[in-house]
């Protein structure tokens, strides 16, 4: 059983303890459906205000539901489609204040009012997306950003099979 002090800070704190804590996590684990969980419940726990926190993988030319922890999901997203789709085809972090504003946006949950993808790439090559969404508008901005780029960094390798 893992106990981790995540701080409850500025986001910088609170992004390195997250970051300490996946390390912990998945440093001497192989498999990368485990390490994903463990990522997904990770950040559920301890990122606040989040209905949905997981994976999608890319599988041939479509992102295929991973790990997560929310409420039941899309299974299949096609590239450049909603805000996975389009993270995942241009390989750029997606930070959505208002879903309603995003042309093309898949309402998995129609709860969701705000959302976060992060493309998860090593070695050039497109792994699949970190997918995190919020009831409420506005949840995300540059700061979780940029903390979630540094954690999908680190958990690349130990995902990329």
């Amino acid at each position: 059983m893992y106990h981790f002090q995540v701080s409850s800070g500025s986001k910088t704190e609170l992004y390195d303890d997250l970051l300490s804590a996946l390390d912990a996590l998945t440093a001497d684990e192989p498999d990368p459906i485990a390490n994903m969980a463990n990522a997904a419940a990770l950040l559920f726990e301890y990122l606040p205000d989040l209905n949905w926190a997981g994976f999608y993988r890319l599988v041939g030319d479509e992102l295929v539901l991973g790990p997560f922890q929310g409420k039941t999901a899309c299974i299949r997203i096609a590239m450049g489609k909603g805000v996975c789709g389009t993270a995942a085809a241009t390989r750029e972090t997606q930070l959505v204040h208002d879903v309603n504003a995003f042309a093309g946006h898949i309402a998995c949950d129609a709860a969701s009012a705000s959302e976060l993808v992060v493309p998860i790439v090593e070695q050039g090559r497109l792994i699949g997306v970190l997918d995190l969404d919020s009831p409420n508008a506005g949840r995300f901005d540059a700061g979780d950003a940029a903390g979630c780029e540094m954690l999908v960094k680190l958990l690349a390798p130990r995902i990329a099979g």
